[in-house]
C-alpha cells in the first residue's frame, strides 16, 4: 500500500508550529509497512486543499489527512472530501451526541458552530475522537482513500492507534513486525561501518536513524503471522548486539538513556543524586521526567559558583585553587560530596564550559567533566563537545547518564 500525508493548516505553512503530526505518522507508517512517498503540507484554502487531495490520489494508494476538522469557517478538510469524491455531507446522530456530552462534561457551552463537526460526507466509515470534539473519517471509492485525522497531536494519536492503523493492517495485507535498539557512544557512520554487510539483508531489513547524541537501528520483518516475526528478527539482532556490545543501551522507540538508568537502579535497589554546574539541573530534571523516578531519585544539587561547591559539596579549596572548577578533579569530589550529603548509592556530577564565552586556550567551549561515584571510589571523565549552549549541555547529560549506566552494568 501507497500512502501520502496531506497537513492542512496555514499555522504550519508560517511556521507557527512544528508538524509533529507528520513525524509521527511517517514513523507509525514504516512500521505498518506502507509505503510513503510524499509529505504535502497547504493551507486553509478550500482550492488548495481539494486540488491537493486529488495530486495525492492520482499516486498512492490512500491519502492521510491531518488538521482543518475544527468547527469554525476555515475548517473544511471534510468538505473538500465529500466535493472531491461527490457526496454530500451528513449529519451523524452518534458524533454529535458524543459531542454534546463531552461539552457538558467540561463545563462549556455547546455553538451551533460545534454541530459541524458531526458531518461527514455520506458512506464515511467514522472513527470516533476519545480525546476530543473532531471525530475523524474514512471515505473509500473503489481502490482509493482518504483518511482524516483531527491536528492536535494527542488526538491525531489516539485516533491513529485505535482505529487508523489496525484499518490500514486489514487493507494492506502486510504484517511488518519492528524492533528498535537503542545506540550510544558510537557516531552513524561508525555504526554503518560495523554493521555494513547486515544492510543487505531483505527480510527482515535494516535501517539506522539518528536522534540527538545516540543512533536507533530498527530491524523491520514482513511475516504472513506475526507471531513468525520474532524468530525472524532475533538473529540479526543478536549479530548487532555482537558487533556493537555495550554501545546498545537499550530496546524499544520509548527508551531512553534515563530509563535504562532508572530500571538498572530499582533492579538492584539502589539510588542516585546529583551534583550540577554547568548542565543547571538538566540531568536531575530529565530523570525525573521518568515514571518511577522516586524510587531512585534521592536529592539534586546546583552548585554554580565555587563557594557553593566548596559549601554544598565539600570541594576543597586547594582543589579549586589548584586546577579550576573545570577539572577531573573538582568533578570527582562534586560527585563525592554528593554521595557523601545524600547517603545515596551513586552520584553523578557535571562541571564544565557550556559557551558561548568563558573558554580559553587549555578550557575551551564545550569542555565538559563529568564524575560518577559509588560503592567502589570515584572517577571523572573528560569531553570536548562542539555546538550552542543548550547542545553542549544536552550531551554533557546524555554522557553522564551513559557513564552511569556502564558502571552500573559492569558492577
Amino acid at each position: 500500500m501507497v500512502a501520502e500525508i496531506l497537513s492542512v493548516g496555514t499555522e504550519l505553512l508560517m511556521g507557527q508550529i512544528a508538524n509533529t503530526d507528520a513525524q509521527y505518522l511517517s514513523r507509525r507508517l514504516s512500521e505498518l509497512g506502507v509505503t510513503l512517498y510524499r509529505h504535502t503540507t497547504v493551507g486553509d484554502n478550500p482550492a488548495r486543499v481539494k486540488a491537493a487531495i486529488a495530486e495525492g490520489l492520482s499516486r498512492a494508494d490512500i491519502v492521510i489527512t491531518t488538521g482543518g476538522l475544527g468547527p469554525t469557517e476555515d475548517d473544511l478538510t471534510k468538505e473538500m472530501v465529500g466535493e472531491f469524491f461527490g457526496l454530500p455531507m451528513d449529519l451523524h446522530a452518534q458524533s454529535l451526541a458524543a459531542i454534546e456530552e463531552r461539552m457538558r462534561r467540561i463545563g462549556r457551552e455547546m455553538t451551533e458552530n460545534n454541530r459541524k463537526q458531526a458531518y461527514f460526507p455520506r458512506g464515511a466509515i467514522i472513527m470516533p475522537n476519545l480525546q476530543g470534539t473532531a471525530p475523524g473519517c474514512i471515505v473509500e471509492s473503489g481502490k482509493k482513500a482518504v483518511a482524516v485525522l483531527p491536528g492536535p497531536p494527542r488526538e491525531l494519536i489516539d485516533m491513529f492507534e485505535r482505529q487508523l492503523a489496525p484499518y490500514l493492517r486489514e487493507r494492506s495485507g502486510a504484517h511488518i513486525e519492528s524492533r528498535f535498539l537503542r545506540i550510544f557512544g558510537v557516531g552513524e557512520s561508525m555504526v554503518e561501518t560495523k554493521l555494513i554487510d547486515l544492510f543487505h539483508s531483505e527480510n527482515p531489513t535494516l535501517a539506522l536513524y539518528c536522534g540527538p547524541g545516540e543512533v536507533t537501528a530498527r530491524i523491520s520483518a514482513r511475516v504472513e503471522l506475526s507471531a513468525d516475526a520474532a524468530g525472524m528478527i532475533a538473529p540479526l539482532e543478536a549479530e548487532i548486539r555482537r558487533r556493537l556490545g555495550s554501545a546498545v543501551y537499550a530496546e524499544g522507540m520509548d527508551a531512553s538513556l534515563a530509563k535504562a538508568v532508572l530500571s538498572l537502579l530499582a533492579a538492584r535497589n539502589e539510588t542516585v543524586a546529583f551534583a550540577e554546574s554547568c548542565t543547571g539541573g538538566k540531568l536531575c530534571a530529565c530523570v525525573i521526567d521518568c515514571p518511577g523516578a522516586s524510587a531512585a531519585v534521592l536529592e539534586g544539587s546546583v552548585a554554580y559558583a565555587n563557594a557553593a561547591k566548596r559549601r554544598m559539596l565539600g570541594v576543597r579549596a586547594e582543589t579549586l585553587e589548584k586546577f579550576g572548577a573545570v577539572s577531573e578533579e573538582c568533578a570527582r569530589e562534586m560527585a563525592e560530596g554528593a554521595r557523601s550529603a545524600s547517603g545515596a548509592t551513586w552520584a553523578l556530577s557535571t562541571t564544565g564550559v557550556a559557551g558561548p564565552s568563558g573558554g580559553t586556550a587549555e578550557k575551551p567551549v564545550g569542555l565538559v567533566y563529568v564524575g560518577v561515584a559509588g560503592p567502589t571510589g570515584a572517577r571523572a571523565e573528560k569531553f570536548q563537545f562542539r555546538g550552542d549552549r543548550d547542545w553542549v549541555r544536552t550531551l554533557a547529560c546524555q554522557n553522564a547518564l551513559n557513564l552511569l549506566r556502564l558502571e552500573l552494568e559492569k558492577s
